[in-house]
């Protein structure tokens, strides 16, 4: 389309140009699209509501921060999930635009808001690792239930003002200034300000994980000179390593589905996008599900308190599934006996 082929063109803010932004040219390109979305979308949904199930049901890992901060993640990963898998596939598989702007910034803001909680509730139980392992005689002065919610509530306030931004008016359309080649009515100086919003978090996460793992190799070092001590302080060392472990791996998930669509968006500020770098943004977007499909597959094998709860889910599952196949035999005899009688 000629509407599209200059950057002038291309920033325009009306609705019949969102068709520039369709990057996905072939049917093979959008069954492939749709299939990706459907499937980590669906597991992802699955698995984090089965987290939060675990979590919730249980008495020891609902009043811990650390699994309330876990139950956080889980959540912002659902939410990411529905809004993401509906907006995405809505547009670029059935290319419906018969929306207004505002329509597709609240969409926006949405996935945006889901997301950043995703990545800021990992920040805060990189926090709570961390003063768990620099501080473990002061924790559970430091880190109580109250305060764990009120941070987590100041994160989803934050993750929600920030991503709303467009909507209010920080967009191309409100100011007439570049809009981005990724997103529509979005404007490049908002996107490098999210970036650098996502960047400072992640460099906190790493940070903060960088002194647990030194922390976490000491107390391994610690309990492999001193094996005879056992006791409650060593238990609780080896819990922390753990779960510092499991964290870790989840960050690294993390990086590595994250790194393409950042690397993109930075380039995209500074340089022209080719529609070929923008299919593959598009089928990049789809690692973000993956991330949020991995994470509870990590949590269930790696954390010993809720592997214990999902194999108490499941054993009771099965004395259920018996018990119902049971049941029509011993209908039938008491039937039949009340009739003989």
């Amino acid at each position: 389309m000629d509407i599209c082929k200059t950057h002038e063109n291309a920033s325009k803010c009306s609705v019949n140009t969102m068709e520039c932004f369709m990057v996905l040219s072939t049917q093979a390109q959008k069954i492939s699209i749709a299939t990706l979305c459907g499937l980590f979308g669906t597991l992802c949904i699955f698995e984090n509501s089965l987290v939060l199930y675990l979590i919730f049901s249980t008495p020891g890992t609902r009043r811990k921060p650390s699994y309330i901060f876990i139950s956080s993640l889980a959540l912002a990963d659902i939410l990411a999930s529905i809004i993401f898998v509906c907006s995405f596939v809505n547009f670029h598989v059935f290319n419906e635009i018969n929306f207004s702007k505002e329509t597709f910034l609240l969409q926006l803001g949405g996935v945006n808001t889901s997301f950043s909680a995703s990545l800021s509730s990992l920040l805060l139980t990189a926090l709570d690792r961390y003063i768990s392992i620099s501080r473990p005689s002061e924790y559970k002065l430091l880190m109580t239930r109250k305060r764990a919610w009120i941070a987590l509530g100041v994160l989803w306030v934050t993750c929600a003002t920030i991503a709303s931004l467009p909507l209010l008016g920080w967009n191309c359309c409100t100011l007439n200034s570049t809009c981005s080649e990724l997103f529509p009515f979005v404007d490049d100086n908002y996107l490098s300000s999210w970036i650098c919003f996502i960047m400072v978090l992640l460099g906190c996460i790493i940070y903060a994980y960088t002194h647990v793992l030194w922390r976490a190799h000491q107390h391994v070092a610690y309990m492999e000179k001193y094996q005879v001590q056992v006791g409650k302080q060593n238990t609780r060392m080896r819990m922390d390593v753990m779960l510092a472990k499991t964290l870790v791996m989840v960050l690294t998930v993390l990086v590595l589905c994250w790194s393409p669509i950042l690397v993109l968006m930075i380039y995209s500020i500074f340089a022209r996008l080719s529609n070929h770098l923008r299919k593959v943004f598009a089928f990049c977007s789809t690692l973000c599900l993956l991330n949020s499909m991995v994470n509870p597959i990590i949590y269930a094998l790696r954390s010993k308190e809720l592997y214990s709860s999902l194999r108490m889910v499941f054993s009771r599952f099965r004395r259920q599934l018996k018990a119902s196949e049971e049941n029509p035999e011993v209908e039938s005899t008491h039937k039949s006996s009340m009739i003989e009688t």
